[in-house]
């Protein structure tokens, strides 16, 4: 089975080229250009790793992470901020999300950081 990212971004470029570079590494992708309910989106498509803009409509990618940290369901699923805020690293810490990316970013810090988030299903 393939593992599941979700991205919330309102560039739909950014989303786009995510998507293509991630499919063609056979992630499974999931994109969202705004977060009015991340608890409800998580449920629905279960992802292993969500990547999360700062500047997404409607909550933002702080608030957002911080619902989803405080949520017991969803507390556990890694969440990567991505922005190219120069204070990323203070924000993703406050927000408690599990890492982060600067933008922009090359295809090899992408794929590094998702690749560590990203975990081997357990062996029978």
């Amino acid at each position: 089975m393939k593992k599941c990212i979700l991205i919330f971004d309102d560039d739909p470029q950014i989303l786009m080229v995510c998507k293509i570079i991630l499919e063609r590494q056979d992630f499974q992708v999931e994109i969202r250009h705004f977060c009015d309910d991340i608890i409800k989106d998580i449920n629905k498509v279960k992802p292993d790793v969500v990547l999360m803009d700062l500047w997404i409509p409607l909550v933002g990618g702080e608030a957002a992470i911080t619902l989803m940290k405080n949520n017991r369901e969803t507390t556990q699923i890694p969440v990567i901020l991505f922005s190219a805020n120069a204070e990323i690293e203070i924000i993703a810490t406050r927000a408690r999300a599990n890492g982060f990316l600067r933008k922009p970013f090359d295809i090899r810090e992408l794929l590094g950081i998702i690749q560590k988030f990203i975990v081997a299903p357990p062996v029978s």
